[in-house]
């Protein structure tokens, strides 16, 4: 039997599809464009934070509004829709995470941390119990079959909006049961689709990363969170100098140059963060230049097991900021440790940031995996002999 547009051997209306509803856009397309082609559509939206502190607020997500939009979109195109409570465990798994890394003088990425553990963990075994053959979402994210039957993860087509870097953590299983509609489509094109539709949501603004900082900054909600557990230190140069003093180092992160409140006469950059001494070290911005990156947690996807890689390593490209191309680089693994070395230097790669690991930097690249970013050298390791 030919296979249906999700790739499976089945009649669409004898697939059932559970959609990830987020009350925007994109997601309210995969669910009307799944169910014009006749799919068994049910969708799901993830009540994830208080939704009273955004029920106003332009660009947020899995909140408030979004819920409302999301159930009224559900009615238009005639499915079932379902809110699921996951607060709790939204708070526990994503948010005190997102705080305690902060106050560890890391730079977090929550989105990525929400859909390891709860989009394509929790979430997917939900729609599994729901009789799901498979969970689609509105990511730009492209999922292409080998020819052994595995799905690969690469760049999506619309390189303005492709979100693979907040993905690299998607495991082979949970690929091989994710599907993502939207990743050969452009944004704009998505847009004139929910007006064809007729959805409300069309012109509805994306929604921010960090979607759970409902008002003022990231280091209010960790103040809140954890009272008394931020501290003021010293600000020190390189060279050993203290320039001056801060009121908690989770207002500073790694490349950071306004807002240091420093009169030297020189520009000065957030070279690193020492949170055990609560200092803020700074320097030029040639003293952010980095090299080598030790990754921890990586989530492998390639074809050859990360641990054959070794000494000689791999030629890979690297996206180290979301907001950054990937860059060549070479990647080795020793089994005890998995390192990336920078063709040529970087600016600002600070720990606790995402480093996504691709097989070259073309546009449509295939995702290899990634980790998260434990440290940050200026010089590569001396060549093996």
């Amino acid at each position: 039997m030919m296979l249906n547009s999700l790739g499976l051997p089945t009649e669409p209306s004898k697939t059932r599809v559970v959609v990830a509803m987020s009350g925007g856009v994109d997601s309210s397309v995969v669910a009307a464009l799944l169910k014009r082609e006749g799919y068994d559509v049910i969708g799901i939206t993830l009540q994830l934070y208080d939704h009273g502190a955004a029920a106003h607020r332009k660009g947020a997500c899995c909140a408030g509004q979004d819920i409302y939009d999301a159930r009224r979109v559900s009615e238009a195109i005639g499915i079932p829709h379902y809110v699921l409570d996951y607060e709790a465990r939204f708070r526990e798994a994503v948010i005190d995470r997102f705080t305690q890394s902060y106050l560890e003088g890391e730079t977090p990425i929550p989105c990525v941390e929400c859909n390891r553990s709860i989009k394509f963990r929790d979430l997917l075994e939900t729609a599994r119990e729901l009789g799901g053959d498979v969970l689609a979402t509105g990511h730009y994210v492209a999922s292409h079959a080998l020819p052994d039957g595995r799905r690969a993860l690469h760049r999506a087509a619309d390189p303005d909006r492709d979100q693979s870097y907040f993905l690299y953590a998607t495991t082979p299983e949970q690929l091989d049961f994710l599907r993502f509609p939207l990743g050969e489509l452009p944004k704009e094109q998505t847009r004139e689709l929910a007006r064809e539709f007729g959805l409300t949501v069309a012109e509805k603004a994306d929604s921010q990363d960090i979607c759970f900082v409902t008002q003022g900054r990231y280091s209010d909600v960790i103040e809140r969170l954890k009272p008394g557990a931020v501290h003021g230190g010293e600000i020190v140069h390189i060279d050993g100098r203290v320039l001056g003093r801060h009121e908690g180092i989770i207002h500073y992160t790694v490349g950071q140059r306004k807002g240091l409140g420093l009169s030297v006469g020189e520009p000065l950059y957030v070279v690193r963060l020492e949170a055990k001494e609560a200092r803020v070290v700074v320097g030029p911005r040639e003293a952010l230049a980095t090299r080598l990156i030790r990754v921890t947690d990586v989530n492998w996807l390639g074809d050859v097991p990360l641990e054959a890689l070794g000494e000689k390593g791999m030629e890979v490209a690297v996206r180290v900021r979301s907001t950054r191309e990937p860059r060549p680089a070479i990647l080795r693994s020793t089994g005890t440790s998995t390192t990336v070395e920078l063709l040529s230097a970087e600016d600002g790669v600070s720990p606790g940031q995402a480093c996504v690991i691709y097989e070259s930097d073309a546009p449509r690249a295939r995702v290899l995996g990634g980790g998260t970013i434990a440290r940050t050298m200026a010089e590569a390791a001396p060549a093996a002999a």
